[in-house]
């Protein structure tokens, strides 16, 4: 799911994206069913990071949250993003990964589509959730510290 893809996700939705040039700290931004990405993120797949996490605020958010100093914007900051993590890193996207004999982070945020410091935050988002493991279909044991998948045998 490239960025291509979300693009078209927000349409259906019924959510505009735009690309614009904005100060280099803002990469984004959402409000009222409309989204600004930073035009000048350098590569595609940081802009799909981005927008997956602009997207989270459309489906988590209500409100301004702009002032992070209120407690009730930071949580709401940190739903879109644990949405963004779930939907670009899904566990079943770490067990694909596995299974394609990707090794490293750098490998698995390559195959995932997303940058490094995303990965590495959607595994805290992670352990946050489930501790330091988790079992996904029954079959597989997702370690988040290191980072590493077993498949388990009857």
């Amino acid at each position: 799911m490239g960025y291509e893809h979300l693009l078209r996700a927000a349409e259906r939705e019924g959510v505009d994206v735009y690309e614009r040039i904005m100060r280099p700290a803002i990469k984004g931004l959402y409000g009222d069913r409309v989204i600004w990405i930073n035009r000048s993120i350098p590569t595609m797949t940081e802009k799909r990071c981005v927008l997956a996490e602009e997207l989270g605020h459309y489906h988590t958010s209500s409100g301004d949250i702009l002032d992070q100093r209120r407690l009730e914007n930071r949580k709401q900051e940190k739903r879109a993003r644990n949405w963004a993590y779930e939907k670009l890193v899904p566990l079943s996207g770490i067990v694909r990964a596995y299974k394609a004999g990707v090794k490293g982070r750098y490998e698995m945020a390559e195959f995932l589509g997303v940058i490094e410091d995303f990965l590495d935050q959607a595994i805290k988002h992670y352990q946050e959730k489930y501790g330091q493991l988790t079992v996904f279909e029954e079959k597989y044991m997702i370690y988040f510290d290191p980072l590493g998948v077993a498949e388990m045998f009857e």
